[in-house]
């Protein structure tokens, strides 16, 4: 099972809207086939694994790291292939939450003979499945909030001059965290400020999604987002009520605008995590600056927090991690728990999770 779910963190960030599976069959106590959910969530680990066993998968153990579909979508229903595989026993370790399997999955495949054990790995399976099991459940993406914050919690200079804050080993993380969401979200603010790329460039890994929120359409068409729009996609949200000309014009280079309800400037942050969820997307990463990241502190959006922190400071004028919030707000809020702490180079990585 362990090696199952290093092989489903391969598709992490490429398979949505189907979750990022793995599988291994096992025979006599030699790995015999293995899979992971290809890009675009199709073929699914279970026959991936199955195809590569071939006829040594009769008889044998199917370990997935989450219940195998029983369902006609796409591709025909994975329990089904377990079956005629004559796979003798499945090791599974949750029920799937989506409404058209839910527990059907097992269900036929223990009515066909086969033995079906589930549990082994639940916990590390909800963690690895946390896209998919709140996008199902809750209608949304799952959040990380990424923090990067020098020693005096500070994130940029006075009048929000941007400043390397990091090291290389830092943001060659962050760059693999892009690659393991769907999406990557920032405000306008930041782009104006920043110019970013948001892409990953890490060699042989993909970029995901990114979006920007901008609520009046500011995004400047000479910035790196727009002329990278047709590589790597661009969906941008506005204010539904912006006029079109402007949206048209973004449209012209490659962009995508989404339009979502807004109140006194700002988007809805809710209206627009349903709508990416209706979109496919799973796991979405935030990546701004004070204004937005506090505005997903307060609407209770975040699930999981990235916290970068580096040894240098910047000085009293500094701006904050957090608009008129202290970071302790976030870092000890009982809607969170540290999970994780580790160094990277020079600075320090706080992992943290929804308790």
């Amino acid at each position: 099972m362990a090696l199952a779910f290093v092989l489903g963190r391969r598709g992490l960030g490429r398979t949505w809207p189907n979750p990022a599976v793995g599988a291994v069959v096992v025979k006599d106590g030699v790995i015999v086939g293995r899979g992971w959910t290809q890009p675009g969530g199709r073929p699914h680990a279970e026959t991936q694994a199955l195809a590569r066993a071939g006829a040594a998968a009769r008889g044998a153990t199917l370990y997935t790291t989450l219940e195998p579909c029983s369902h006609h979508g796409k591709t025909p229903p994975c329990a089904d292939a377990v079956i005629a595989a004559g796979i003798a026993r499945v090791v599974s370790t949750l029920s799937d939450p989506n409404p058209d399997v839910a527990g059907s999955g097992h269900w036929r495949m223990a009515e066909a003979g086969i033995v079906v054990e589930v549990g082994l790995g639940a916990d590390e399976a909800r963690r690895a499945h946390a896209g998919h099991i709140r996008r199902v459940q809750g209608g949304r993406p799952h959040v990380t909030l990424k923090l990067a914050v020098s020693a005096d919690e500070k994130v940029a200079l006075a009048g929000r001059k941007p400043v390397r804050i990091t090291g290389e080993a830092a943001t060659a993380r962050v760059h693999r965290l892009r690659a393991m969401n769907d999406a990557v979200a920032t405000g306008i603010g930041t782009v104006l400020a920043d110019d970013p790329l948001l892409t990953c460039r890490l060699p042989g890994m993909h970029s995901p999604v990114r979006a920007v929120l901008d609520a009046t359409l500011r995004l400047p068409l000479a910035s790196k987002l727009i002329a990278s729009a047709r590589q790597v996609p661009l969906w941008v949200a506005t204010d539904a009520a912006v006029p079109r000309d402007r949206e048209q014009a973004l449209k012209a280079e490659g962009a995508e605008v989404l339009r979502v309800a807004a109140s006194a400037g700002s988007l809805d942050l809710n209206a627009l995590l349903k709508l990416l969820a209706e979109r496919g997307i799973t796991r979405l990463m935030v990546e701004a600056g004070p204004i937005l990241a506090t505005a997903f502190v307060r609407a209770d959006l975040v699930d999981e927090v990235a916290l970068f922190r580096a040894p240098s400071t910047i000085g009293p004028e500094g701006i904050d991690a957090l608009d008129g919030l202290p970071l302790s707000d976030l870092t000890r809020s009982p809607q969170l728990k540290l999970v994780g702490n580790e160094a990277i180079g020079a600075d320090t990585l706080e992992l943290f999770e929804r308790a």
